[in-house]
């Protein structure tokens, strides 16, 4: 019998097919964004030292967390908006002539918005696992679920500068209290001296899910075959250098290792 591959599999050779309850996918995209000039809000001892040090790199990047917002599009029904807020962990260190490197750590916070389909849904769904009443929450639509999966970003470049125009505090968003008790100290976001700059590459996938009964057979992972955006970016050189690296398929839907010896 010769060996067999992780190929789809033709109907015939499907043992049987099961009722599942699951999360269905209405709609899904790939995205590789270049994020540019991300100011650094870094820690009260970070900044201290960033002030008084000749120049400055970033070495790492995490991604700490993802708040997701959905919200119906009025003029287009079936189709929602995605607000996504990241919030990363920067780390790298200060130099200041031959003295040893200080470590730097601060938070960067970046925000786009996604448009997707997620269907519609006239049904009221309860379920025993949360039998609480919400008054407010009663008669509100019901929203597909938004899911978000991301890898670390690469850090591309880095730079410091001195304070401009440009306002020192963090604009636009309110940073969880979880996020903050990840610092060993307290953010700096009102500091007025040297600022910390990255340029971050981030590999992402977004996808709509409704809950569905379904009665299917299994063959592969599906994965998203479109961007989430047209933008092609701009020509400065970090961008360029993550524009070709290829997105990482593998690390989103790993493929299952083939077992040797078998028949």
């Amino acid at each position: 019998m010769p060996e067999q591959t992780n190929s789809v599999r033709y109907p015939q050779e499907l043992r049987e097919a099961v009722r599942i309850h699951t999360n269905q996918i209405e709609d899904a995209c790939i995205d590789k964004d270049c994020i540019e000039d991300l100011r650094v809000y870094l820690t009260g001892p970070s900044q201290a030292a960033l002030n008084t040090a000749a120049n400055a790199r970033a070495r790492n990047a995490e991604l700490l967390h993802v708040y997701i917002d959905v919200a119906p599009i009025a003029y287009n029904r079936g189709h929602y908006t995605a607000d996504l807020t990241f919030f990363y962990r920067i780390t790298g260190e200060a130099l200041s002539g031959a003295v040893r490197p200080v470590p730097l750590d601060g938070l960067a916070v970046f925000s786009k918005r996604v448009v997707l389909y997620g269907g519609e849904i006239r049904a009221k769904v309860f379920s025993s696992s949360c039998n609480e009443l919400i008054p407010e929450q009663l008669y509100r639509e019901n929203l597909p679920v938004c899911t978000v999966e991301v890898v670390d970003p690469m850090v591309l470049s880095s730079a410091v500068r001195e304070p401009g125009d440009c306002p020192a505090a963090l604009p636009g968003a309110e940073i969880p209290q979880a996020v903050n008790t990840m610092f060993d100290a307290p953010l700096a976001t009102e500091s007025e001296g040297k600022r910390l700059y990255v340029t971050l590459g981030q590999f992402s996938t977004v996808r709509m899910e409704r809950e569905a009964q379904l009665l299917i057979p299994a063959y592969d992972f599906a994965v998203p075959d479109r961007s989430c955006s047209d933008d092609p970016g701009t020509p400065d050189e970090p961008c360029d250098l993550f524009a070709r690296v290829d997105f990482p398929t593998e690390v989103f839907y790993p493929r299952p290792e083939r077992q040797e010896g078998k028949k």
